[in-house]
C-alpha cells in the first residue's frame, strides 16, 4: 500500500496528483500530516505543496473539463467528508487518462458520487445565504453567526460583497471557528474568541447596538402578523426551514 501525506489543502491534493504522475504511481491512501498510518502499509511519500505543480495540474484541468465541471473540484473539497480528496484524486486522474470528457459518464461511481455532494454543498450555499440573520455591532458592523453543514461561507462572499458593498460586515462559522469580515475593500478571515455572543449567535449587551434588540422585536413582530395560522404546515416548513438554522434566527426566537 502506498500512502501519500500532505497538508490536507486544495492545493496540496493537487501537487499530489502532480506528483503522482511524476512518480508514475499514485496513492491508494490520503493521509493528514496529522494522520495515523494504516498498520500495513509499503510506503509513505511526503507531499510537500507546491503553487507552480498545483498551478499546473488546474491549467491542464481547464482544458479538459467545462467551466461548470471544474469550479465543482473545490466546492465538493469543502463538503469536508470523509474521504472526499481520495474521491477527487480518483476523478482528477480519470480526467486527465480519459480521451472524452467523463463530466456526464454517471455510470462511474466516482463521477455520480461528486456530482452529489456537489448538489449538496451547492444547497446548503443557498440556504446560508437565504437564512443569514445580521445583528448590528455597537461599532457599526453588522454581524451573523452560524454553522453550516459543509464549509460554504468563502462560497457566499461573492453574494454578500455584491450585496451589501457599501456595509461593514462579518459572517462566522461557529462550527468550525472562522470567518470573514468585509471592511469595504475585501472580505478577510478572521478568528474570534466568541465571547461577544452566546450558543445562539446572539450579541451580548456590550456588543449590540443600542437598538439592535428593537430592530429585532420588530422583525419578529412583522413574521408573526405575516403568519396565516390557517395554512401553517409544520412539516413543510422544517423541509424549508431546516430546525438546525433555527437558533440563529430572531424570527424564531421567543
Amino acid at each position: 500500500m502506498l500512502v501519500f501525506r500532505y497538508d490536507k489543502s486544495f492545493e496540496g491534493l493537487l501537487t499530489a496528483v502532480f506528483d503522482g504522475y511524476t512518480r508514475r504511481e499514485f496513492p491508494d491512501l490520503l493521509l493528514g500530516e496529522a494522520d495515523m498510518p494504516p498498520l500495513f502499509f509499503d510506503e509513505i511519500a511526503d507531499i510537500y505543496t507546491d503553487t507552480e505543480k498545483s498551478t499546473r495540474v488546474w491549467n491542464g484541468l481547464k482544458k479538459r473539463m467545462s467551466e461548470t465541471a471544474l469550479y465543482m473540484l473545490p466546492e465538493v473539497w469543502l463538503s469536508e467528508l470523509p474521504e472526499v480528496d481520495m474521491l477527487l484524486f480518483r476523478y482528477i486522474r480519470k480526467t486527465f487518462d480519459s480521451k472524452q470528457s467523463i463530466e456526464l459518464n454517471f455510470g462511474d461511481p466516482d463521477v455520480m458520487e461528486l456530482t452529489k455532494i456537489w448538489k449538496h454543498v451547492s444547497k446548503e450555499r443557498l440556504r446560508v445565504i437565504q437564512f443569514v440573520r445580521f445583528q448590528k455591532t455597537s461599532d457599526d458592523i453588522f454581524f451573523a453567526c452560524i454553522e453550516p453543514e459543509y464549509n460554504v461561507i468563502p462560497l457566499v462572499l461573492n453574494h454578500f460583497t455584491d450585496r451589501f458593498h457599501d456595509q461593514r460586515w462579518l459572517i462566522y462559522d461557529s462550527k468550525r471557528d472562522f470567518g470573514f469580515f468585509y471592511d469595504l475593500k475585501k472580505p478577510v478571515e478572521v478568528h474570534l474568541d466568541g465571547k461577544q455572543w452566546d450558543g445562539n449567535g446572539c450579541l451580548n449587551d456590550q456588543s449590540a447596538a443600542e437598538d439592535e434588540k428593537l430592530y429585532q422585536k420588530l422583525w419578529q413582530g412583522y413574521y408573526s402578523s405575516m403568519t396565516i395560522k390557517e395554512r401553517i404546515n409544520p412539516r413543510l416548513h422544517r423541509q424549508n426551514l431546516p430546525v438546525r438554522f433555527w437558533k440563529f434566527l430572531p424570527e424564531k426566537r421567543k
